[in-house]
């Protein structure tokens, strides 16, 4: 992908980091609609996602885009896949720890990859070949190489509910063996965070291609591994995620996968 194609997808993502900003003062009057059991959207997220489908669109018309919340949109090669309030409870609380996300597949690649934390001015991003990045700045995947030194991030299953058994049973074998955890809420950050080392790891299930998508790129841009619970790299096709440098990464597939496998064989 081109610059200018990056440049649009930074461009999309300030713009909507700024409206967040500007709400945040009045989170309490911004209306909500639950859209499942625990998973609510409010009108924040849908203003941001329509700020970065205008932004996009002006410079490529001709582009396919799917949106976490208006979902897809045209059929071309090109495919623009975005998460435009990543943290939505977080902003409703009024906890600083969300972001924007948004990527760029072709023929079903991840080209580009940004990540946008408004609270903090941090902009990941990530083009396919040339490295990631945490405000022009090259970032690399902690140089950490065993899981008792690590700290993992990680969120409860809180979507699919009933995965809640397996998730326990792969945490607690990992909590015996890793050095600590951490669970903040924004999956793209939690990614982001692995790829500029801050965490060592992370791992959910349950997430869905915007999460994804822009986060597995800075992670295997920086260095790093990502695949679902099972070994797959397409994780924007699965609903699970492990994201590590290799060798953590491979210590805690040796916990995750077996565990992960023998729930998926029982009969539900």
């Amino acid at each position: 992908m081109s610059q200018p194609h990056l440049n649009v997808a930074i461009s999309a993502a300030e713009r909507a980091g700024a409206m967040m900003r500007r709400q945040l003062e009045h989170v309490d009057s911004i209306p909500v609609t639950r859209k499942a059991r625990h998973d609510y959207v409010s009108d924040i997220d849908r203003a941001c996602e329509a700020e970065i489908v205008r932004e996009i669109s002006r410079f490529y018309p001709d582009h396919a885009i799917l949106a976490e919340e208006s979902g897809s949109q045209g059929e071309s090669e090109h495919l623009w896949i975005i998460d435009p309030l990543d943290g939505t409870s977080n902003y409703l609380h009024g906890i600083p720890h969300f972001a924007v996300s948004i990527s760029l597949q072709f023929r079903g690649k991840t080209e580009l990859g940004v990540v946008f934390d408004p609270m903090r001015d941090e902009l990941f991003t990530a083009v396919r070949g040339k490295g990631a990045h945490l405000n022009k700045k090259r970032i690399r995947v902690s140089q950490r190489i065993k899981l008792d030194e690590a700290i993992i991030a990680t969120a409860f299953p809180f979507r699919q509910r009933q995965h809640m058994k397996t998730y326990l049973n792969i945490f607690n074998r990992l909590w015996e063996q890793a050095e600590d955890f951490r669970r903040a809420g924004t999956a793209s950050l939690d990614l982001a965070y692995v790829a500029c080392g801050r965490v060592d790891a992370f791992f959910e299930i349950g997430l869905k291609p915007w999460d994804v998508s822009a986060g597995a790129l800075l992670v295997r841009e920086a260095g790093g591994v990502v695949t679902d619970f099972t070994g797959n790299d397409k994780v924007e096709e699965t609903d699970s995620v492990i994201a590590a440098p290799y060798k953590i990464m491979t210590a805690m597939r040796r916990i995750i996968e077996p565990r992960w496998k023998a729930a998926q064989a029982q009969p539900s």
